[in-house]
Parts: structure tokens; sequence; C-alpha cells
């Protein structure tokens, strides 16, 4: 009946300290690209909004581990470029994110003694993307089945995955309204180990292996200066330049992140915190 009991009061008091030390978040803001259809960071005609989840556990006062859920969407477009050589290429992209992400978060100052800290986090994240663009206003074309660089086609790269990992970098500034609901300003860029979040990368396919091996669609949506007026209407010979291999793509956000402590500490007289703990020995 005493190791019964014992057994009883660990298991509360472990559930109790977890809770005090659980915060759940939800995130909204802004998100954009860079790539080889953009170097602007946030440009206007581009920029998407980003959403998401977290969930995040002090390992002490300073220190979390976060994980979150974000859903985002980027694009880009040569017609917004002010450089004349990609307005005449007239590409563009946009493509839903899925990001699920863990990462190590540390606070300047613990919030129970501040009102204010900066902070910063770093970690891993696995993505999915889909790269599309529109022909017209309602044709809907997703670029990754067609190998506009000759992806998947003999004598060409593989075809790149749609489920990519990256490194999440980031940090903010975190306000504590009250000790259990804290606002954060946060900004985070995603390093990618592809070049294909925008379907552009390297050089210029064999118009007539494109058209062989994925058909018209192809070979229209590999080069596209032609739906312009006047320009140029002959494809690019192959090894010509469409993009640029020497740096990859990446995504960042910024916004708002509000989380909410699941369950109250106790404070004795002095103003300190008194945190539920496991007991080391129960017997």
């Amino acid at each position: 009946m005493k190791r019964t009991l014992s057994l009883l009061i660990l298991i509360i008091t472990c559930n109790v300290s977890f809770a005090q030390r659980f915060h759940f978040g939800i995130f909204g803001g802004l998100a954009a690209y860079n790539g080889d259809l953009t170097d602007k960071i946030f440009p206007r005609k581009v920029t998407n909004g980003a959403i998401g989840i977290t969930g995040t556990y002090e390992l002490t006062d300073n220190l979390m581990i976060r994980g979150g859920l974000t859903f985002a969407r980027v694009g880009g477009a040569d017609r917004f470029s002010d450089d004349t050589w990609r307005r005449a290429r007239n590409l563009s992209f946009e493509t839903a994110i899925t990001e699920v992400s863990l990462v190590a978060q540390y606070y300047l100052l613990n919030l129970y003694d501040h009102k204010f800290t900066p902070y910063a986090f770093a970690g891993l994240a696995a993505f999915r993307f889909n790269p599309y663009a529109y022909r017209g206003n309602t044709d809907k074309i997703y670029l990754r089945p067609l190998g506009t660089e000759g992806q998947g086609i003999p004598g060409y790269d593989k075809e790149y995955k749609l489920m990519q990992m990256a490194i999440p970098l980031g940090g903010g500034i975190k306000y504590a309204i009250t000790d259990n609901i804290h606002l954060g300003l946060e900004a985070g860029l995603r390093i990618l180990f592809t070049d294909y979040l925008d379907d552009v990368s390297t050089n210029y396919a064999d118009p007539a292996d494109l058209l062989m091996y994925r058909g018209q669609a192809s070979v229209d949506m590999a080069y596209r200066a032609g739906e312009l007026p006047g320009a140029n209407q002959t494809q690019p010979a192959k090894g010509q330049t469409r993009g640029s291999a020497k740096y990859n793509d990446f995504y960042y956000f910024t916004g708002l992140h509000l989380t909410f402590r699941l369950s109250s500490s106790s404070w004795n007289g002095a103003g300190n915190r008194n945190s539920a703990r496991c007991p080391v020995n129960i017997y």
C-alpha cells in the first residue's frame, strides 16, 4: 500500500511539473524565399503568409526544446525583377510548404525575472514542397513532372525530391504579458540542401529531349519568353544558362509567436518561482 501511494504521488508530481513547463504556441506572419527567381528580401508582390503551431518544453528557465508545424506559401517571378535578362526569361513559380521542425531555443534572460528577453534558436526541420506555375490566369501546372531542366531524362540529372531537410536558424525578442502568456516577435531562416525549390537551378535542356520525354508542356514551361509581346521565340540551346547552382535556395518567416503555459507555477512570499519537481527518492 505504501509503495502504491508513493508511486501515485510520484506520477501526479511529475505530471504537474511537466504541465508547468510545457507551452503551447501559435505563430502567424509573412513568408518569402530567395533563389533564382528573386534576390530581394520580402519582395512586396510575391511575399505570402505563414501560420503554425508549436509546443515548447522548458529544460531550464533559459533553455527550451520547441517542436513546430508550419504551413506557408512562397513564390517568385522574373517579371518583377530589375534584371533585364531575368525579365526576358519570364519564369515564375509558387509552392505551398509544410514544415515540421525541432529546435533548441535559448533565452538570454529568463522571463520569470524579466519582462523582455532576446532569444535565438537552431535545429533541424523536414519540409515538403511542390512548385507550380500558371499558364494564363487559371491553368495551374506542376513543374517537377515536366523535368524543365531535363531532370529524370537519360543524360540529365535525377529528379529532385519533394521532401527535403532544412536547418532552421533565427531569433527574436519575447515579452512576458503574464507569467503564463508570452509574445515574441520572431524571424527565422531555413537553410536548404536543394536549389530546386523554384524548379530552376542549372542549364537549359535540349528542347527536342523535353518534347520527346515530357511533352510540349515541358518545352513551354522551360522557357517562357515567348509569352511576352515581341519577345524572342527561339528556345535556348542545350547547356545555355537557365539558373545558377552556386547557392541553394532558402526561405524564411517573420511574425508574432504567442505562447501559453498550460499550468501556473506557485510563488513563495519572496517572489521566487517554486516549480514542482519529481522526487528523487520515494521510499
